[in-house]
């Protein structure tokens, strides 16, 4: 697979990676299965995509075990991620951003995942109780212990204190600006794909400006653009798409079109052995956003994660750059 150099750190990944959430939370939590995803982790590995994203409240904790469990064998072939600042509560998330916690948190997070090293430690969500360069300088202090080589912010969710008229991500490079000051930052994590294009605007580029590698969560826009989810079908109650506004059975009808176009696109690459797929053009629309630019679809299956390996290798044409960003925008059950 080829490879990417990301971020101040010179951080060298598989051009994509994979996001091991679904393996152990969130999704349909009745198809999550150990063995399986063990053997979805071996596979990413065997494929290139070194890089395995994972964080301490997934489960909580029991992702990060997961994973541990194949690190045990195949550290050197591993590029590990995980996460800190976010506590699962009663029904909803805490964020706790206190120095002291974020060294314990680490320590923790080391020993599930049986390594004595991190190779990105991101910041989940910044706590609005401590200052960001607080966390940010106890995150910088555990590299300087050797036990993080590198690190990474998460953007801020939509309705996270975003002021009126601003776009999107605006405060998450607010927060960028801040924590650059106290540590330099390798990589942003924020949601990108062929329906949620909006970190294009600023965000992509002020990574791009800055040498910071961008991870591209949600990809495949939460699995809607693999093409393989029914309209009316329906998810688990546990399935955060069950309240999602774009995953209504009317949503996901009228967006339909988006899906025919990448499978449009598919069917012209789609002559060797193996189709193309829809999911694969997705992929590769992302990768095509810059060389700084790593997808980490999540996946929990051998087979998606093998499909997904293969977009790395599939060339998108400036005509197919082109359909792609003709296609109709995404509809929610608020439009």
């Amino acid at each position: 697979m080829e490879r990417r150099t990301i971020g101040a750190a010179a951080l060298c990944v598989g051009a994509v990676g994979l996001g091991c959430m679904p393996m152990s939370w969130a999704y349909t939590g009745s198809q999550q299965r150990g063995e399986e995803s063990l053997r979805a982790v071996n596979a990413a590995l065997d494929r290139g995509s070194t890089l395995l994203d994972t964080a301490d409240m997934y489960g909580p904790f029991t992702n990060e075990l997961l994973v541990g469990r194949v690190l045990k064998e195949r550290r050197s072939e591993a590029f590990v991620s995980t996460k800190v600042g976010l506590l699962v509560g009663d029904q909803h998330l805490v964020a706790n951003g206190r120095p002291g916690y974020v060294r314990r948190a680490c320590d923790a997070s080391l020993r599930r995942l049986q390594t004595d090293v991190i190779d990105l430690y991101q910041l989940h969500r910044a706590d609005p109780e401590v200052p960001v360069e607080e966390t940010w300088g106890a995150m910088a202090e555990l590299v300087a212990a050797g036990k993080v080589r590198s690190l990474g912010l998460c953007a801020v969710g939509a309705g996270s204190g975003r002021r009126a008229g601003a776009r999107l991500h605006d405060g998450t490079i607010r927060l960028l600006e801040r924590v650059q000051q106290v540590f330099p930052v390798s990589t942003v994590q924020a949601e990108l794909s062929v329906w949620s294009t909006e970190a294009l605007d600023a965000l992509l580029p002020w990574c791009a400006a800055r040498g910071v590698g961008f991870l591209a969560a949600m990809p495949l826009g939460n699995g809607f653009l693999t093409g393989t989810l029914t309209p009316g079908e329906g998810f688990e109650p546990d399935d955060p798409r069950a309240r999602h506004p774009r995953f209504t059975a009317e949503m996901m009808a009228a967006n339909q079109p988006i899906v025919v176009g990448l499978r449009r696109v598919a069917r012209r690459h789609g002559g060797g052995a193996r189709p193309v797929t829809p999911a694969q053009v997705a992929l590769a629309w992302v990768l095509a956003q810059g060389p700084h630019v790593v997808p980490v679809p999540g996946a929990k299956r051998e087979r998606w994660v093998v499909e997904n390996a293969g977009a790395a290798g599939l060339r998108l044409t400036a005509e197919d750059l082109a359909e792609v960003a003709a296609l109709p925008g995404a509809l929610g059950s608020w439009d």
